[in-house]
């Protein structure tokens, strides 16, 4: 038994060491997943268990000032990750039917290497959404698909940082950015009270936008199951899935919300 575990772990350094970029391995929470497990372990637990507990008997925390602030923040760090993705990549030098990761000094690959790792901040950053749903007592807010959107994104960014910082992957992160811009400038203009909640009439229309979101990536990922293209096909299935997975997800929460009108600003 010793044996076999010590080498699954010699595998595993193997792995990690062979296939990892070395450029972003000493870059922060990216020497391995351990960190972000217990982040995002912590994360579901305090979700579920401690947060509710801990509200129980508890008014529920007004946050308004905080949470304009927050998306703002957000709806600003989303503009330039857009940015980052155009100029890093997307809009000068990448190829829309293939592009693999370029793995060397090059200062626009680097660029977008850095624009991975601050996209895998953000959906660090993104974890207080649920918090806060939490310390307002929103739990109806919490749903399978809000945890498992926002516990796998990171996992999701941190693999795309730790193996594949930049190539034809990186298109997720400029249409998922450019879709938060919108979101999050939606969910400021909520939280700045009900006088303005008459003009987010739209909210279907931004649901609406992140399921075409998951079709683009769904169409953009699929052409390298036909063209060669030096990406890992495994990535690409993984994509492919996860795009389709999202969508039937979205798509059962708009049924829910807007067919039958149930939908209630938060």
């Amino acid at each position: 038994m010793a044996a076999i575990a010590g080498q699954v772990v010699d595998q595993y350094i193997e792995f990690m060491e062979s296939k990892s970029d070395p450029r972003t391995s000493e870059w922060l929470l990216m020497g391995g997943p351990g960190p972000l497990f217990f982040i995002l372990a912590f994360y579901i637990y305090f979700c579920n268990k401690i947060g509710p507990k801990m509200m129980e008997n508890r008014k529920p925390f007004d946050l308004k000032p905080l949470l304009i602030i927050y998306n703002l923040a957000q709806v600003l760090f989303s503009v330039w990750l857009v940015w980052e993705g155009l100029q890093g990549g997307w809009l000068h030098h990448y190829n829309l039917k293939c592009q693999p990761v370029d793995y060397s000094n090059n200062p626009v690959a680097m660029r977008m290497a850095n624009a991975c790792w601050w996209y895998f901040f953000c959906k660090l950053v993104e974890l207080l959404d649920t918090v806060f749903f939490v310390l307002r007592k929103k739990n109806n807010q919490i749903t399978f698909l809000h945890l498992y959107h926002h516990s796998l994104m990171p996992f999701c960014a941190w693999v795309g940082t730790k193996f594949l910082p930049g190539g034809h992957g990186t298109f997720l992160g400029v249409i998922n950015s450019f879709v938060h811009i919108i979101m999050y400038f939606y969910y400021m203009v909520s939280a700045m009270g009900p006088q303005y909640q008459k003009y987010l009439w739209w909210k279907k229309y931004l649901t609406t936008l992140q399921m075409v979101q998951f079709c683009m990536i769904f169409i953009h990922s699929s052409q390298l199951l036909i063209y060669e293209c030096n990406y890992p096909k495994t990535i690409v299935v993984l994509l492919l899935i996860n795009a389709l997975f999202f969508f039937g997800l979205f798509g059962n929460f708009y049924r829910k919300s807007y067919k039958k009108g149930t939908f209630k600003l938060q």
